[in-house]
């Protein structure tokens, strides 16, 4: 049996909520390993719809689900969401719900960060989602980060929270801001502890015992994987690793454990947010792609930047994340198109490239190449087999396996988990 990690191969909201939902049924464990409550997965389930954002979407089927290290955790989003799932009916105990010991936290002092310098009118705007979680990710790494083990250990957390403020209350002195108190964060972080505290758990000691005893393990992962901090479209990305190999670092289950690595891509492209988007369309298909596919965050209600599928991109991606098979999905917003581009190429300063560069000046110089191919009259929506399809469409598919170099494992055709083609059962690879 592989054990599999499921990975955004554009710049996220493709559709991986229902994908990961599908495979959790066959799947005995469901873990998060990067980023925070800044996903938004929603899925469908006999008609009712669950929307996640930083718990795994296992808990929905009743499976173990795993918040891992490479999360950062907002404690008190965590209550409030668990609080809406509960109220769907959802059971939720620490015997299905395990967070990582050392996973780090976000804090209030965090997300007003993030907000000042999202609306600074100085500097650059990433697009963030202003929930506090890069400036998380930043403390992690300057080794400062209060730890969810952290609220188990009341006698030394205050120490900790002074050690933190110590960097927050220069920044804040360097804005203009009142410094905070650290008896506020104390109590802050002590009023939600017994709230959290019985769902932790070595995290990494549960997998592996998992692994060992044959069982199915889902990595879900959150943001596509261009806005990987390191592969994608710097410096407009989240602040963690997106791509696929994060999922061995982020739950502390090494990389031997990984079978098969399932691409979750829309059939066009979609943004939220500022950054380079070669393909994107401000015209009536832009539009209609938006209107139709309702191009809205699920989270956040941003509405999102449509474009023609990029080749280039999912290509590269395919490749950073060792993509085994992608899940391709939403191909019924291009019903009724007569015609459909694909990004086979870009062109930099008068020379064809087949890549992403790196620079950001030449991220946004870059120019679309397309290759236009027929579109298709019928409806694609909510078939269940390649013979349900148009004869064009399956070329579309077809075309697309050819430019990026990965075959179709899964084909999503409405947001229903039954309306789902599988060629390859990720499980059984």
């Amino acid at each position: 049996m592989a054990n599999v990690v499921v990975v955004g191969s554009q710049w996220g909201d493709e559709g991986k909520g229902k994908i990961v939902d599908w495979l959790s049924e066959r799947a005995d464990v469901v873990v998060r390993y990067h980023g925070g409550h800044n996903a938004g997965h929603t899925l469908v389930i006999d008609g009712v719809s669950y929307k996640l954002a930083l718990l795994p979407s296992g808990l929905v089927q009743g499976k173990l689900s795993v918040i891992g290290n490479g999360v950062v955790v907002d404690p008190h989003h965590f209550v409030a969401e668990m609080a809406k799932l509960r109220a769907q009916g959802v059971t939720i105990t620490p015997e299905i719900l395990r967070i990582a010991d050392n996973a780090p936290l976000i804090l209030s002092l965090h997300r007003e960060l993030d907000a000042i310098r999202e609306d600074s009118n100085s500097g650059l705007k990433i697009g963030t989602t202003k929930r506090g979680i890069g400036p998380a990710y930043e403390d992690k790494v300057g080794r400062r980060a209060i730890r969810l083990i952290d609220l188990s250990e009341p006698d030394t957390l205050m120490v900790k929270i002074e050690r933190l403020l110590g960097h927050h209350n220069a920044l804040r002195r360097g804005m203009g801001l009142p410094e905070i108190e650290a008896q506020v964060i104390y109590d802050e972080l002590t009023s939600v502890a017994a709230e959290i505290l019985p769902f932790m758990d070595q995290v990494w000691q549960v997998l592996d015992d998992k692994r060992k005893a044959g069982a199915r393990i889902l990595f879900e992962g959150a943001q596509g994987a261009l806005l990987d901090n390191d592969h994608g479209t710097y410096p407009f990305v989240t602040s963690s690793n997106t791509v696929a190999g994060q999922a061995a670092a982020g739950s502390g289950l090494g990389p031997t454990a990984i079978g098969y690595v399932l691409g979750i891509t829309k059939a066009y492209t979609t943004r939220v947010g500022e950054g380079p988007f070669p393909c994107e369309l401000d015209d009536e298909i832009g539009k209609h792609l938006a209107v139709v596919g309702r191009e809205v965050g699920v989270n956040t209600g941003r509405p999102r930047r449509c474009g023609w599928f990029d080749a280039v991109l999912v290509r590269q991606t395919v490749k950073t994340s060792g993509i085994t098979g992608i899940a391709l999905t939403k191909l019924d917003v291009l019903d009724g198109l007569k015609e459909i581009k694909v990004c086979v190429g870009y062109e930099l300063d008068g020379s064809r490239i087949d890549y992403l560069p790196a620079s950001m000046g030449a991220q946004a110089r870059v120019k679309p190449i397309y290759e236009t191919l027929e579109g298709w009259s019928e409806t694609t929506a909510g078939a269940r087999s390649w013979a349900e399809l148009p004869a064009q469409a399956i070329k579309y598919v077809r075309f697309i396996e050819e430019q990026i170099g990965a075959p179709v494992a899964m084909l999503s055709t409405s947001p229903e988990r039954l309306d789902t083609i599988l060629v390859v059962d990720p499980f059984q690879d």
